[in-house]
């Protein structure tokens, strides 16, 4: 490298392209990333969603879910799987290993559901199966509305909304929420049913019978064909009265004889509400893996055509969109990078005292950083949360080299009076060794993150690689452009031989510390126990901050809620429930709109409700920097003070007065879930598992009640919950059996008359070129109580129908609403938030101190999954990696410096940092996380810089005949200066996310609050 150094300063115009020709690459490489919130971190994660209508969740779990999981279970690479198994739907979702490839791993999916389709129940659908996460928010919402009907209002969304949004690359899945969806109802009088005695099976079977239409072949007329074809289906929905069910003693029978058949739609199962009118919402979820920048940017695309399509008076707009949160904390971390590059090269001015100095310094952050972007497109990285702040982090380490360098040249020429070009070469190389050092032992602190292997190890591995080549490029850019800029640039003014640059305040500083050197040196035990005492406290210190997985209390002018009524609340009930939980939102300061959906759930339960809410941005509510300067320049200072609260304020404030006010209601206040970690969107997922579902309702039913009583801990829930009401029919079998009725019989004709049979046939509108659903149901009246349904009719043997009440007994009772499984084991999750002033790791501690109070038998077990799950995960591998950093760092510098003693006294300089970085935390009231972890990682590389230089400096000396206290002396005062810049620099890179409060603000302050309190607690 010092002979690079040698070539550049003789050849400046190559060394000007050399690092120009990298520039250039990472310049054009930028405009060709993408953007995301964080790395493709993304589980692989595959759902298969089976239809089985009419059945409840024990036959969903016996006949659909257990098939299924037993199928996918020999797939390769499974991490778990859960199932879900509800009335009529049954959802099994596979989570795989993040190395996985999610287009094989559904191909495998497949084929493994393929060999059970056979066995499932006749009446099941095909099984639907998709690159989602079914628990993951909408990546997107829109909402329709307009002066339409709301039948019209969902034929417009279905056909020129959702069919145009599905096509889009990226997108897994798009509902519809609220609206009528268009059928062709007929409807069965059950008295005039049983009066003409015809079963309902009847009904049904004639239905589809006489409403099809099937390929009639091809007429080979010699020199032509012809393609035969049966006109079967009805083309006016009125035709359906004609239809004849039945023939009787010669007379036929029709529909309108027993019923009639109308142009209307489905039971409507779903609403939606945008800020307090009826509309249908349109969500749109993104595929396993998809780039959720990318996928809205590429909806956005087709809104202009999808507006062209819409008629005149409905109007389409967007109300949730992810992206605006992830590029407005990517242009504040933008903000960050330009501002903290600004104060780093504000350092080197106010130690160096020369213009010409500053700008060679600078020069190597922009040329670092715009050269890493070319790295990143050529791995396929983003600009995300975590690239981003890998850059932003080395903008006060690309320049440390630099400074190094330039402060050997600029004291070479200061002090030895040596000319700029003599100097450039000799200092260069009389520091090489040093900065070599530096930059490597750095970079192989991001090697072990190769062997982690979950979540956090992909955080850390575009993190570590991003700022690795960052750091290379500064090497490279000290050893090549700073000392051929200090050979051109550098000019020995006047005063610049007497020392100049080291009077002043900079004398002040050295006179103190070569006091406290001096005393350190005599009093070498006491500094020896100091040291001691510091390292020890880290364990104290560390129990003492709060440990989380990821920042829960971020900001982004955005968050959900979902509420949940008592099982088998209507959904008109719930219509009535929405409306008064808008109210309540609105009367909240800062909330500007209200999304509510019923049934938008993936589970479409009518009892639950979701609503997204948007707040006012965070702009114009926190305190920062930027509020108060354009408050001040608009002559109203004091307004900047007023009028300031956090999201967090309004989740808590809607949390309290929803309780207060409806008791009975279940809900649950959090940010939007864009991170798939294969569980529930919540900050504790807590399963427990056994055989038995009264037993398991009873454990969870009690951990959860016992758990409303943990401080922190807030929206506890269960998910199994044996309340849900249902109307259970039992069967005399003997008496059955003597009137020649079967149980599937009996099964079937309930269901067609009470659910009805929602897919009997197709009715085809040839105006609209769209086919719509047949169905056939009892009407109204029939169906609407127990009385009625024990009237019913049911057909037999011998052609006869036989009233219901003739065979069975009637009775209601209570059962599960839905049955979760894990690891094909039954489960039962408590699920919590966690409130501010607490933090995930200790609320689990006190969760698993409930559970112990339990003494559950051996049959059932516990597993925290989610975010508990990768925290624990988390700290494992990072044990591993800071312990494997240890090793590469020592390997590094003891092939530097040809010692085996030396790296050891570099590295005992790492023990003293951590506890000033906990400290840190606890001060400021921060949570130790993914984040924060980061900052330790980089502040284990960049402290040992200190000892480097010096030790390096010290053996040089020491080669040159001074004494070893004389040569530790002068060393350290010599290295003094260049020590505090790049401590400086460093800090001043890091003030920006330490203060910053815009979007994000709070994901990367715990980053900059670890590296700032590490390294200036242990420069001091």
């Amino acid at each position: 490298m010092q002979k690079l150094a040698e070539v550049c300063v003789a050849r400046p115009v190559f060394a000007v392209m050399l690092i120009l020709a990298l520039t250039v690459v990472g310049g054009v490489s930028y405009t060709k990333l993408g953007i995301d919130r964080f790395p493709d971190i993304d589980l692989p994660i595959i759902s298969v969603r089976t239809q089985l209508p009419g059945a409840s969740p024990e036959e969903i779990e016996s006949a659909v879910t257990k098939r299924v999981e037993d199928a996918v279970a020999t797939v390769e690479g499974i991490d778990n799987i859960r199932s879900t198994s509800t009335e009529s739907l049954s959802i099994v979702t596979i989570t795989f290993d993040l190395k996985r490839d999610i287009d094989v791993a559904a191909q495998d999916v497949r084929d493994a559901v393929a060999t059970v389709i056979s066995l499932l129940p006749r009446d099941a659908k095909p099984p639907l199966i998709r690159k989602l996460d079914t628990d993951a928010s909408p990546v997107m919402s829109l909402v329709l509305s307009g002066v339409k009907t709301p039948r019209e209002l969902y034929e417009i969304a279905e056909r020129d909304v959702k069919d145009v949004i599905e096509s889009v690359g990226g997108v897994g899945q798009v509902v519809l929420v609220g609206g009528q969806k268009r059928a062709i109802n007929v409807w069965i009088d059950a008295n005039r049913l049983a009066a003409y005695r015809i079963p309902i099976l009847a009904v049904r079977d004639a239905v589809a019978r006489q409403n099809a239409e099937i390929p009639g072949g091809r007429v080979d007329e010699g020199t032509r064909e012809v393609v035969l074809r049966t006109l079967g289906r009805f083309p006016d929905p009125r035709q359906f009265n004609n239809l004849v069910v039945a023939n009787i003693s010669g007379t036929p029978v029709r529909i309108r004889d027993i019923g009639h058949a109308e142009d209307g739609h489905k039971e409507q199962r779903t609403a939606a509400r945008y800020d307090r009118e009826p509309a249908v919402a349109i969500q749109v979820r993104r595929q396993s893996g998809a780039n959720t920048i990318e996928v809205i940017n590429n909806v956005k695309a087709r809104l202009p055509r999808i507006n062209e399509l819409l008629p005149p008076g409905v109007s389409l707009n967007i109300v949730q969109d992810q992206s605006r949160y992830i590029e407005a904390a990517f242009h504040e971390v933008q903000l960050h990078l330009v501002l903290g590059s600004i104060l780093a090269s504000l350092v080197v001015l106010l130690f160096m005292r020369d213009w010409r100095a500053t700008i060679i310094a600078a020069v190597a952050i922009p040329s670092s950083i715009i050269a890493t972007f070319g790295m990143m497109y050529a791995l396929n990285f983003t600009l995300n949360n975590i690239t981003m702040l890998a850059l932003v982090l080395m903008v006060g380490v690309v320049i440390d080299d630099a400074i190094v360098v330039l402060e050997n040249i600029f004291r070479f020429i200061e002090e030895k009076g040596m000319t700029p070009v003599r100097a450039a070469v000799l200092a260069t190389k009389d520091i090489g060794l040093a900065v070599m050092a530096t930059t490597f032992s750095l970079v192989v602190i991001f090697l072990p993150v190769s062997f982690m292997s979950s979540i956090s190890g992909r955080f850390l591995y575009s993190f570590g690689v991003t700022a690795a080549v960052a750091v290379l490029v500064s090497l490279l850019v000290s050893f090549s452009l700073t000392p051929m800029m200090c050979s051109r640039m550098m000019r020995r003014g006047q005063g610049m031989e007497h020392g100049s640059s080291r009077e002043g305040f900079y004398a002040v500083i050295d006179r103190v510390y070569t006091h406290l050197l001096a005393w350190a040196m005599r009093n070498r035990p006491l500094v020896v126990c100091a040291a001691l005492a510091v390292t020890a406290a880290s364990v104290p210190v560390y129990k003492m901050v709060r440990q989380e997985y990821i920042p829960t209390n971020v900001d982004e002018s955005e968050f959900e809620m979902s509420i949940t009524a008592p099982e088998g609340t209507s959904r008109q009930s719930m219509e009535e429930v929405l409306m008064r939980a808008e109210e309540d939102l609105f009367a909240l300061p800062g909330v500007e709109h209200v999304l509510a959906t019923i049934g938008a759930s993936y589970l479409q339960s009518v009892n639950n409700a979701q609503l997204f809410v948007r707040v006012t941005p965070i702009e114009e509510r926190v305190l920062s920097i930027a509020r108060i300067w354009s408050k001040t320049l608009d002559g109203r200072p004091l307004e900047a003070f007023q009028g300031l609260f956090a999201q967090r304020d309004v989740m808590n404030a809607i949390r309290e007065r929803v309780r207060a006010k409806y008791p009975d209601l279940r809900i649950s206040v959090r940010n939007a879930m864009t991170m798939s970690q294969g569980s529930a969107p919540v900050d504790i997922d807590f399963a427990i598992r056994g055989p038995e579902l009264e037993k398991l309702s009873e454990y969870s039913e009690k951990l959860r009640l016992a758990a409303m009583e943990v401080p922190g801990l807030v929206d506890v829930d269960t998910t199994l919950r044996l309340t849900k009401p249902e109307l259970r029919v039992a069967i005399d079998r003997d008496r059955a059996a003597d009137l020649g009725v079967s149980a599937a019989d009996i099964a079937e004709s309930l269901r067609i008359m009470v659910g009805g049979d929602d897919e009997v046939s197709r009715f085809r509108d040839e105006q609209l070129a769209e086919e719509y659903d047949v169905e056939v149901r009892l009407a109204g009246a029939d169906r609407n109580s127990r009385a009625t349904v024990a009237k019913l009719w049911v057909p037999s043997r011998n052609g006869n129908l036989v009233r219901l009440d003739n065979l069975v007994r009637l009775a209601e009772g209570t059962t599960a609403y839905r049955i979760e499984g894990l690891d094909r084991q039954r489960n039962a999750a408590i699920r919590a938030n966690i409130t501010s002033g607490y933090a995930l790791a200790d609320r689990l501690d006190e969760v698993n101190r409930l559970v112990d109070e339990l003494n559950m038998p051996a049959t059932y077990s516990t597993m925290v999954i989610g975010r508990g799950r990768e925290l624990q995960r988390t700290f494992n591998e990072f044990l591993l990696a800071f312990l494997l950093s240890g090793v590469f760092m020592y390997m590094i510098l003891a092939s530097q410096f040809e010692s085996l003693v030396h790296p050891v006294t570099i590295l005992l300089s790492l023990p003293l940092a951590v506890p000033f970085s906990l400290l840190s935390l606890w001060f400021f009231q921060d949570t130790l996380n993914l984040y924060s972890a980061l900052g330790i990682l980089v502040l284990f590389g960049v402290v040992k810089k200190n000892s480097i230089l010096q030790i390096d400096h010290t053996n040089n000396l020491r080669r040159e005949g001074l004494p070893r206290l004389e040569a530790i002396m002068q060393a350290n005062r010599d290295r003094l200066r260049p020590i505090l810049m790049t401590t400086l620099t460093l800090v001043a890179g890091m003030m920006p996310l330490a203060l910053g409060a815009g979007p994000g603000a709070e994901e990367r302050r715990s980053i900059a609050i670890v590296v700032i309190g590490g390294r200036a607690c242990r420069c001091c």
